[in-house]
């Protein structure tokens, strides 16, 4: 079972709770009972619960793995069409683009707002220390994927291979 399929069937079972409230609130005024006004209370809040229960199931809350992928921190989104993320310096070409398909997949929402563009540029970025007692910032590369279609087909993924060049080379255990 998928969390948003969870989070309906809570939603369901929350609607059926706020409905015999409901039911009880309208005896409870037709009859004067000294609790009527609680249970209004209580379905109301049971219907606020509904309503974020529902909306829970609408988005999903699960992140995209894709293999060869490394762990990246996201830096900088301001809810627009860009954002940056922050990867290790020994990463490699081949996980430097994985890792950027997954913060494309990962950081998708309907409801970014494009402020004119059509896109979400999400760039990659390492830290290096060229010299003792001095960092750089090193832009590796880059994704633009649509702001309105999740799965995206047309996702442009650039890698700056000179830039790449300048992080530490990994020992390989190639032998």
């Amino acid at each position: 079972m998928t969390p948003n399929s969870i989070f309906l069937q809570y939603g369901q079972w929350s609607a059926i709770l706020m409905a015999i409230c409901a039911v009880f609130a309208g005896l409870a005024f037709m009859f004067k009972w000294g609790f009527r006004f609680r249970i209004v209370g209580a379905t109301g809040f049971l219907g606020v619960l509904t309503a974020g229960l529902f909306a829970l199931s609408l988005v999903p809350l699960t992140r995209t793995a894709i293999p060869g992928a490394v762990r990246y921190s996201l830096i900088y989104d301001s809810a627009g069409p860009q954002a940056v993320i922050v990867v290790p310096s020994e990463i490699t070409k081949p996980q430097l683009e994985a890792t950027l398909q997954q913060a494309a997949s990962n950081l998708f929402s309907p409801g970014r707002t494009s402020q004119g563009a059509d896109q979400l540029t999400i760039r990659a970025r390492a830290l290096i220390h060229p010299h003792p007692g001095v960092s750089e910032i090193v832009v590796l590369g880059q994704v633009k994927r649509s702001l309105s279609v999740r799965e995206d087909e047309n996702m442009n993924v650039e890698i700056f291979d000179e830039r790449l060049a300048q992080l530490p080379q990994v020992a390989s255990n190639d032998s």
